[in-house]
């Protein structure tokens, strides 16, 4: 099947700004369902509020368009109704780690068997440009002019902390590298995280003085290292891309099912 198959054509073009890395991670995520043949009807994607959350309307699977950091207990429900489904769920920094955080770490817990995307693009874009969660000590933002002083999650450290089975990093510069991560997360059987980084030229480049999109992309070159690489090994203060975490835990809905099975015999 064709990547176009899997848009919706009518709502194109899409809202995101010139340059915004959301797109880059659309194409990805689009291009690893094609890789691995998985049928429309057999999709879900469930998505919150914000920029990230727009993409649930551009693909045609079957969508929800969430509460702000709901995405995550929706898409719980939804997997634990229909368990054979493939649950994506794209988030970005609010739906994942300020309003949704307590829905992350519990989702990361239980190990159900779905996706999560985080779309880091280190802002608020759709609202105007606030400092996130994601955002670190120094931002310049709309409500940080002087800059800021929160701490940042660290995304990885995180997942891996609270329970996730599958977790990996990378940027919208590394494109083949986001397709075989995404292919990898889809496969795997327990809760998946893979964070991407993503530009934002609108408020974080314009605000912090990053240049265009395409200056922004070649930062993220600089400023990431592979695990395993020389690189990184040479300069430990680059953020490291890779696969962090990829293990086998029960999984929540195989395990649910169990009781099922247990209490139905009583």
């Amino acid at each position: 099947m064709a990547v176009q198959e899997y848009i919706r054509d009518r709502f194109f073009p899409q809202m995101w700004c010139e340059g915004c890395g959301h797109g880059t991670i659309l194409n990805s995520l689009l291009r690893a369902i094609e890789d691995l043949g998985i049928s429309k009807s057999d999709i879900v994607m469930t998505s919150g509020i914000g920029c990230s959350a727009r993409i649930s309307g551009y693909v045609d699977f079957h969508s929800l368009h969430t509460m702000h950091g709901r995405a995550l207990a929706c898409a719980t429900g939804v997997k634990m109704a229909k368990p054979e489904l493939n649950v994506i769920v794209p988030m970005g920094d609010g739906d994942a780690l300020a309003i949704g955080g307590n829905h992350f770490i519990h989702a990361c817990r239980r190990n159900i068997d779905m996706t999560a995307i985080v779309m880091n693009n280190r802002i608020y874009g759709m609202t105007g440009g606030q400092y996130s969660p994601l955002s670190g000590v120094g931002t310049m933002a709309t409500t940080a002019p002087y800059s800021s002083i929160d701490n940042a999650f660290d995304v990885v450290k995180l997942a891996e902390a609270a329970g996730a089975t599958f977790v990996a990093r990378t940027t919208t510069y590394h494109v083949a590298e986001a397709v075989t991560y995404l292919k990898k997360a889809i496969q795997h059987k327990g809760f998946s995280v893979v964070e991407i980084m993503s530009q934002c030229p609108t408020y974080y480049g314009r605000k912090n003085k990053k240049g265009s999109a395409v200056n922004m992309l070649e930062w993220f070159k600089e400023i990431t290292g592979k695990l395993g690489s020389k690189e990184l090994e040479d300069n430990p203060s680059l953020i490291a891309r890779g696969i962090f975490v990829d293990e086998d835990k029960p999984e929540y809905c195989s395990e649910y099912n169990k009781i099922i099975e247990r209490a139905s015999k009583r």
